[in-house]
């Protein structure tokens, strides 16, 4: 009996000494077998994690700007002669070219082939070259009549409005147009250009809080009335309604 135990026990030592090692031989088949597969593997075909660069937005890209389209003769011709109307000193072909937006060589030829058809036409103004612009200019064969016209526009009387307004600036000078009409009651720029053409009132700076263009009197004005100064003018008050000073307050 005791043999029969001995054995049993010997026995299953043996079976567990020999499944430990089937165990073990088989773990380390594996790794064998695992480290073979790695080493086959080329290193190529391993992905790598690739670094993240620092991007930064593209810029934005810039709106095309559109073609320059020319004006064509008719509107280019028109366009200077009309500003050439209202200018009070001649204009260099380089400002006219920026004005209208075209060369300076094709505002230069404009204006020669401007000056060619007024000659031609045979009109009492021609368009010159002077003091390194253009301008508009009267036929010197016509100057008797221009000259007959200008005498006789200065020895004309003074219209009501225009005695009226004079008196405004004389008396509230400096002053702005602005307060000659509300003084008045009407507008009074066609007014205020005569004065000043006929020499008898002249800018004196602007007011501070509007900007707006002063006028006084000239010398011509005393001249013509044989003052000195305006001090010398006549007191207003007895031709004036004893609530002038209101009525002009409100109206200012």
């Amino acid at each position: 009996m005791a043999d029969q135990g001995s054995a049993g026990v010997d026995d299953t030592a043996a079976v567990d000494n020999t499944g430990a090692v089937d165990d073990t031989a088989a773990e380390d088949g594996a790794a064998e077998a695992g480290g073979a597969v790695a080493a086959a593997i080329p290193a190529q075909a391993v992905p790598r994690k690739r670094r993240k660069k620092d991007t930064q937005p593209e810029p934005a890209p810039e709106p095309e700007e559109e073609p320059h389209v020319p004006m064509e003769d008719g509107e280019l011709r028109a366009a200077l002669e009309a500003i050439l109307l209202v200018v009070d000193e001649p204009v260099a072909e380089l400002q006219l070219a920026q004005i209208v937006e075209e060369p300076v060589e094709r505002i230069g030829v404009m204006l020669e082939d401007i000056s060619a058809r007024y000659t031609a036409a045979g009109h009492g103004f021609d368009l010159r070259r002077a003091a390194g612009g253009w301008r508009l200019y009267t036929r010197p064969e016509y100057a008797a009549y221009v000259e007959r016209f200008v005498l006789d526009g200065q020895s004309v009387r003074l219209t009501q409005a225009a005695l009226e307004t004079l008196a405004v600036v004389a008396y509230k000078q400096p002053v702005t147009r602005s307060r000659i009409s509300a003084i008045r009651g009407v507008n009074c720029d066609g007014v205020m250009r005569t004065l000043a053409t006929r020499g008898l009132i002249e800018e004196c700076g602007t007011e501070p809080e509007t900007g707006a263009h002063l006028y006084r009197t000239t010398t011509l004005f005393l001249e013509k009335l044989g003052l000195n100064s305006v001090d010398q003018l006549p007191p207003l008050a007895p031709f004036l309604p004893d609530d002038v000073e209101e009525v002009i307050d409100a109206s200012g």
